[in-house]
């Protein structure tokens, strides 16, 4: 059936008071699916489709459901039940729901829940946003190293509904300090008296509660894991950060770049409001502004080049523009290559270097093209030959800036995509034109 027909199905069912043919249709759907009806069902029947609900399904649903959706959910709920669903939603992702809540209606949250899965959710809260301690889960398995194989494996059957994940079992010392990991596989193909000690990995790659989440995302990925484990200081394991909490890092961190990159500011999206939206992308605009007047600036300071050889402003948008573009270009290189890549002076240079070798092709090639297009356009070979100089120096130029800008800013520990698309293209704008009208002025005699 299509979503539209189940849809249908689920309406008549909510109507017929069938509760138990209700189930079944859910009980074939995933939890995504299952919000997307929830959110595109007539309101009329979306309290009595949460009433029909058990409490697990609705613990999911809520965890694909945004911030405004989950608390519309919570408030028709009831009190009691409310704290039976947050006892089983993810302690991360929970905490990202209480995040600027009031304390008032925190409180009135956690005070329904079981104390210790609120002591959990409130000890994540203390971490700083984008760490790893925002994060973790404390829904895995850990065992003993003291355990034997069959031990290790009838706890994770006995946690197995309880764990977000059993691909791995954590293996910990009378400290709670982590001295290894053990996975499925390992535990399968192993004796079952054998000593957990004998089969674990002692070398475990962990962060830190206070690692930045793009961090974790880059080890994740570097190592192919589905889980990563997450400790203190002292090496004692806190929990862990599963790889569906990394994509969603990975969609957010991308998200954020290309706000930056765009100049957008803060989150715009197609639900946001249109004075919103326009408060948050003035600031950088008014400042590009006034950078844009420098543009002006130069034209006007060779006014007189301009009115002896008027053909030269044919040329202007494109040089500007070619300029702007092959700029933004190297900055989505760089920005995209900066989170992807271990980056120390070698990696630097072999990039700047490449480049530059990238330039000199592009320059050559659009210059060439340029001039020839000039030449048989205007008929003067003076024209072409300033125009497709003009065009190569400043591609260089433009390459450069978007290539250099941002890493200054990287080693200067700011986020280099706040060096935005459109700041490169009106500093490359100024490059250009400073470029373009003292080529000309050099031959203005020939060009007359």
């Amino acid at each position: 059936m299509t979503e539209n027909q189940i849809t249908l199905h689920i309406i008549k069912t909510l109507k017929e008071n069938k509760k138990k043919e209700f189930e079944l249709i859910l009980d074939e759907l995933q939890p995504y699916d299952i919000a997307h009806i929830y959110e595109n069902l007539p309101e009329k029947h979306q309290t009595r489709f949460l009433l029909f609900m058990n409490i697990d399904l609705i613990a999911d649903l809520l965890e694909e459901l945004n911030k405004d959706r989950q608390l519309e959910v919570l408030n028709k709920l009831g009190i009691e039940k409310t704290g039976k669903v947050l006892d089983l939603m993810d302690n991360d992702d929970l905490a990202v729901l209480l995040d600027d809540l009031s304390p008032e209606k925190i409180a009135s949250l956690l005070s329904g829940m079981k104390k210790s899965e609120s002591d959990i959710v409130q000890d994540i809260m203390k971490y700083p946003p984008e760490t790893a301690g925002r994060l973790m889960t404390n829904r895995f398995v850990w065992i003993r190293d003291y355990y034997t194989v069959i031990e290790a494996v009838g706890k994770l059957k006995s946690f197995a509904e309880f764990a977000e994940t059993i691909n791995y079992l954590y293996v910990i010392d009378q400290d709670r300090k982590l001295v290894g990991v053990v996975s499925y596989r390992d535990l399968l193909i192993a004796e079952p008296d054998e000593p957990i000690r004998n089969v674990m990995y002692e070398r475990v790659i962990a962060v830190t509660v206070t690692t930045d989440q793009e961090e974790v995302a880059r080890l994740v990925e570097k190592y192919d894991f589905l889980a990563i484990p997450v400790v203190s200081d002292e090496n004692v394991l806190m929990g862990i950060a599963t790889v569906d909490d990394i994509i969603d890092v990975v969609i957010q961190e991308a998200n954020e770049d290309i706000e930056k990159l765009s100049a957008s500011g803060k989150s715009i999206d197609f639900e946001t409001k249109a004075f919103v939206a326009a408060y948050r992308r003035l600031p950088w605009l008014i400042l590009l502004l006034f950078i844009g007047i420098v543009s002006g600036s130069i034209i006007s300071g060779y006014e007189d080049t301009l009115q002896k050889v008027v053909a030269l402003a044919f040329f202007m948008p494109m040089i500007s523009g070619m300029t702007g573009n092959t700029g933004t270009q190297s900055l989505a290189v760089v920005v995209r290559g900066l989170v992807s890549n271990d980056i120390n002076k070698n990696v630097i240079f072999r990039l700047i270097m490449r480049e530059f070798l990238v330039s000199l092709i592009i320059g050559i090639v659009c210059g060439v093209l340029i001039s020839l297009i000039a030449f048989f356009w205007q008929g003067s070979a003076i024209l072409g030959a300033v125009v497709g100089i003009s065009l190569f120096l400043t591609l260089i130029i433009g390459t450069l800036a978007g290539t250099i800008i941002p890493i200054i800013l990287y080693r200067l520990k700011i986020d280099p995509a706040v060096a935005s698309g459109p700041l490169i293209t009106t500093l490359n704008d100024i490059f250009s034109l400073v470029t373009y009208f003292g080529i000309a002025t050099m031959f203005i005699n020939h060009l007359m």
